[in-house]
């Protein structure tokens, strides 16, 4: 009896002291992501660093600093989890995108975003395989077909969360949403390219497999797709009828955010691309959710949203600093160092010509389709392939899910690799990420010229564009321009009736963007807003903030 009561006593005494411990890592993290912040905000003027760099070096001081008060035993305060990054990372930062994301210039691009983001990454994913197994194999690292066609995918996704803490959406709108939106159907691309290579028979490659490998990237990019636009649209009619806003805007703002994170889980029960669900949940709900809801959780869920995601990029980077130092990972390439830096040096190169392999000759093909004001110059091209070099959270993931069990690697050439991805994350995030900003000044042009070149529209009445999308500030209202209402769209209207509009087989034909895009907005107000709510179909009650607005926007439009 008193050996059992010593025992336990032992036992909880241990749970005390390991629980006392998470306690003490927990604290000394946040109290990093505070001074992240903090440094950040010090450095915002700084043309050279942004707040990614600044976690990543943070991370890599922090990792030095636990290094030499353990003894070189330990180097981070929490051990990497891919669920972690996967499921409660991920997320918030791609949501937000999604919901941020100006969606007149995403949708203007989107067969060139499509373009770069899935065939682009199927041309990247080839390249940096076929050279992984020209080079590598003559290494004798001891990988397989099927880790080479993992280094192919693993190293073929972009990193969204570098490039959004690069580029500037207002600076360069047009640059912004072709590389964001590449990096989002990027990420999606090269997961299911990942999960594919360990799910199907790669001994005995053939044409069937590849095409089952592009039907299954196809089912996934549709179904993933669809999925995100029921979720925000079942949101959007569930507040629009029921109204929260009269009782509680906390439940306004939760019910949104739960939703939007119920399709992501729903996807990943799936097994679809819960990338691409979350993104597209997060557009539908910025177009008719967000217009449903009081005025007040406007602005809670709008800074909520884009918090949670600021946290969660910090989290990423100020981690991936700090594991860059794990020391077991490092001690089983001890005796060859020159190999590793031999493998990181490949992959870079791989890197470099896989990303130019496709930005430059798709970017032609694109610009068959366009008119002069609307072609991707060569300036924004080298831009483009540029901001995409950055590896980050995504290829990390993926390495340890090919090459780690539970975080641990015991083989050589699996350790080679781990400490390869992770030089290949910190040199194209710190060089890469720092040369970005002074480079898209060099190329480009200051932002207003910027946005005249290649973001504007002809304006001239006798333009066959105008009277196809009416009203050039009308196709779509950002989330600052909240409670805002063009008030020249009736008479920029009744100017267009006298202009002869060209037939809409030919117009389909000619600007088949713009074409869908106005039938598109016919569908929408005629049926989708009236249905689902959105801006000028708003629900209120006497009294509620959202009605205070509307007779105040009316009382200041007739003074």
């Amino acid at each position: 009896m008193v050996f059992v009561f010593g025992t336990l006593l032992e036992k909880m005494s241990n749970l005390s002291t390991s629980d006392h411990s998470s306690v003490v890592s927990i604290n000394l993290f946040v109290a990093l992501l505070c001074a992240c912040i903090v440094i950040g905000h010090l450095l915002e003027e700084n043309r050279w660093m942004n707040e990614s760099i600044t976690a990543l070096v943070i991370g890599i001081c922090t990792g030095v600093v636990i290094l030499l008060i353990t003894g070189g035993k330990n180097s981070h305060l929490l051990v990497f989890s891919e669920d972690l990054f996967f499921i409660y990372l991920l997320p918030p930062i791609i949501f937000n995108a999604g919901f941020q994301v100006k969606k007149k210039q995403f949708f203007r691009n989107f067969m060139t975003i499509t373009l770069f983001g899935a065939i682009g990454t199927l041309i990247s994913f080839i390249i940096i395989s076929l050279g992984a197994i020209t080079f590598f194999q003559k290494m004798n690292l001891g990988l397989a077909i099927g880790d080479y066609l993992a280094i192919g995918a693993i190293f073929a996704a972009t990193d969204s969360v570098c490039t959004l803490q690069v580029l500037n959406q207002d600076e360069t709108p047009l640059l912004y949403s072709l590389v964001f939106g590449e990096g989002v159907v990027n990420d999606a691309t090269s997961v299911v390219l990942f999960n594919a290579v360990q799910n199907f028979d790669l001994s005995h490659i053939s044409t069937s497999v590849a095409l089952q490998l592009v039907g299954n990237f196809l089912y996934l990019f549709i179904t993933s797709t669809a999925l995100g636009v029921v979720a925000g649209l079942l949101s959007a009619y569930v507040i629009k009828k029921l109204y929260f806003g009269r009782h509680s805007t906390d439940r306004e703002v939760a019910i949104m955010m739960l939703m939007a994170y119920l399709s992501y889980m729903l996807a990943e029960l799936c097994d679809l691309s819960a990338i691409l669900t979350v993104f597209f949940c997060g557009i539908v709900m910025s177009h008719y959710t967000w217009h449903n809801v009081t005025e007040s959780s406007r602005v809670t869920t709008k800074h909520t949203f884009a918090t949670l995601s600021f946290v969660a990029e910090i989290f990423i980077f100020l981690y991936v600093g700090m594991d860059a130092l794990d020391i077991e990972k490092w001690r089983f390439i001890s005796d060859s160092p020159k190999t590793s830096v031999s493998v990181t040096s490949i992959l870079l190169g791989l890197i470099l010509v896989g990303r130019a392999a496709f930005v430059f000759p798709l970017s032609f093909l694109s610009n068959l389709t366009k008119n002069s004001y609307e072609k991707i110059g060569f300036k924004q091209q080298v831009t483009v392939w540029w901001a995409g070099l950055m590896r980050g959270a995504v290829s990390m993931a993926l390495a340890y899910n090919q090459f780690t069990r539970s975080g641990h690697t015991q083989r050589h050439g699996n350790a080679i690799m781990i400490t390869s991805t992770i030089s290949v994350v910190l040199f194209s995030t710190v060089v890469f990420g720092l040369i970005t900003k002074p480079l898209v000044r060099l190329l480009l042009p200051s932002a207003k010229q910027f946005d005249r070149m290649i973001s504007s529209e002809p304006v001239t009445p006798k333009s066959f564009i105008v009277p196809l999308l009416g009203n050039e500030h009308d196709p779509e209202v950002d989330l600052d321009e909240q409670n805002v209402v063009n008030v020249q769209d009736s008479e920029a209207n009744q100017g267009d009736r006298n202009v002869i509009r060209p037939s809409s087989f030919r117009m389909l034909l000619r600007k088949p963007t713009h074409t869908v895009h106005y039938y598109w907005r016919k569908f929408d107000d005629g049926f989708m807003r009236p249905v689902f709510g959105g801006r000028g179909f708003v629900p209120y009650v006497p009294g509620s903030p959202i009605e205070q607005s509307v007779h105040q926007w009316q009382g200041e439009a007739k003074h």
